[in-house]
């Protein structure tokens, strides 16, 4: 899994989502705006974050493993079972 770069600094975190509240855009392919990193981080529960490019990749999130969304990539998330997740933006 990958990991924030050094020197990046966080400056937002989004609501809680959880089962029955998780936007649907957070669900399709989606990216990131330029120099914007986001960490997922999984409270309780599992989520599966999905890379779509440049090679795909998929890794099983939960709270003992964040998952790191670089800027301008596609991914999206799925739900796996109940789950409850927010996301920390970095630049």
């Amino acid at each position: 899994m990958k990991t924030l770069p050094p020197g990046v600094t966080r400056y937002a975190s989004s609501p809680e989502f959880a089962d029955g509240r998780v936007p649907e855009n957070l669900l399709r392919s989606h990216r990131t705006k330029a120099d914007t990193w986001a960490r997922i981080v999984v409270l309780e529960g599992r989520l599966r974050y999905r890379v779509l490019e440049p090679v795909v990749e998929t890794v099983e999130l939960s709270p003992d493993l964040p998952g790191i969304v670089e800027p301008e990539i596609a991914h999206h998330l799925e739900l796996r079972g109940s789950v409850r997740f927010r996301l920390d933006f970095f630049r």
